[in-house]
């Protein structure tokens, strides 16, 4: 058999141990499909148009902004697709196609004919924040903030963190010590003070807030791979490489480090759990992203803040804890795969 069948076979064989986990596989397609959707938020819920049709013409404004004067108005100022006299002279002219949900998640729905924030009804869905702004709408665009932080702090905490393990563990010795005790005193580090600091002097953006949260999060898997290449580093197929005279570098990231990235893949899962429930924590306290985004931390701080609006909380409750419990049972179904009981 040749090599590319062998891979294939193997791949398939993995394929079929994590689908047997049926939580992990349905859970997998439901995390796409939500990831997907809010990757495309602004094609399904955005206060401007898809597509407009005005004086024989077709304009899209959701890829470019227009003046009103475009679409008859007096101002040179960007156009308000709510404005009723905008919206009589386009149909008056033509035709407009909104999203499915007609908000951005920022929009503050003004026509509201009660206080806010209001209950759940045919124009939203899930209700409004206490701000007027549309729950399912920030939820959307608030999964896709959470998961794609989540990915990025994941992914660099994860190579940084497999580098110092794969050094540590590989070299020995003296270098081992040392890191290791600059491990213990940099994990004892008062994060949350750190942060509080950092917050009081300049409002944290996406990026800013990435990398603080990398400074404290990439030692979560150099323990386990420096103990897989503390066990490795010692076997025949690395003494033979040596004793060839391969580089130090090739035999511990060509023939070692596949060995430990096994024990490794099992854990991100969890570790983008621990991403997103960082970040909504932050942003819960005030110490994270500024208003301007879309957090589903704000949105469990005003679950909190107003009881009377029961909806809120309940929204915000059952998209955390169903992304968290997909994530969880998605790390299952890979430890599964991996799991060599279960690869015989």
């Amino acid at each position: 058999m040749t090599a590319p069948k062998r891979h294939s076979v193997k791949y398939i064989a993995k394929t079929a141990v994590f689908r047997q986990n049926k939580r992990a596989w349905y859970s997998l397609i439901i995390f796409t499909v939500l990831f997907v959707l809010s990757l495309a938020a602004e094609l399904i819920a955005n206060d401007r148009p898809l597509a407009v049709y005005y004086d024989d013409e077709w304009y899209f404004p959701i890829f470019k902004s227009y003046t009103e004067q475009t679409f008859g108005g007096d101002f040179p100022t960007e156009t308000d697709y709510k404005d009723p006299f905008i919206l009589q002279n386009i149909k008056q002219n033509g035709n407009l196609w909104f999203t499915l949900i007609p908000y951005s998640f920022n929009t503050v729905d003004y026509q509201l004919d009660k206080p806010t924030p209001s209950a759940p009804d045919k124009e939203h869905w899930l209700g409004t924040d206490d701000e007027g702004r549309d729950i399912l709408a920030r939820i959307l665009y608030g999964i896709r903030l959470s998961v794609i932080f989540a990915f990025a702090l994941t992914a660099a905490s994860s190579v940084i963190g497999i580098a110092v393990g794969a050094l540590q563990g590989y070299l020995g010795g003296k270098t081992d010590i040392i890191i290791q005790r600059l491990l213990e005193i940099w994990e004892s580090l008062p994060q949350l003070f750190i942060l509080i600091i950092i917050a009081s002097i300049f409002e944290p953006d996406f990026w800013t807030l990435l990398v603080i949260m990398l400074f404290f999060g990439w030692p979560a898997l150099v323990s386990v791979v420096r103990a897989e290449f503390l066990r490795v580093r010692n076997f025949e197929f690395v003494k033979a490489a040596r004793a060839l005279g391969v580089s130090d570098f090739r035999i511990m990231f060509r023939h070692i480090l596949p060995n430990a990235l096994v024990a490794s893949i099992t854990f991100i899962p969890f570790i983008l759990s621990e991403s997103i429930v960082a970040l909504t924590a932050l942003d819960f306290l005030g110490l994270g992203l500024s208003h301007e985004y879309p957090s589903l931390g704000d949105l469990v701080r005003q679950g909190k803040d107003n009881l009377q609006a029961p909806w809120i909380g309940i929204s915000i409750f059952v998209v955390l804890s169903s992304l968290l419990t997909m994530l969880i049972f998605i790390g299952e179904g890979i430890r599964d795969v991996f799991d060599p009981r279960r690869n015989h």
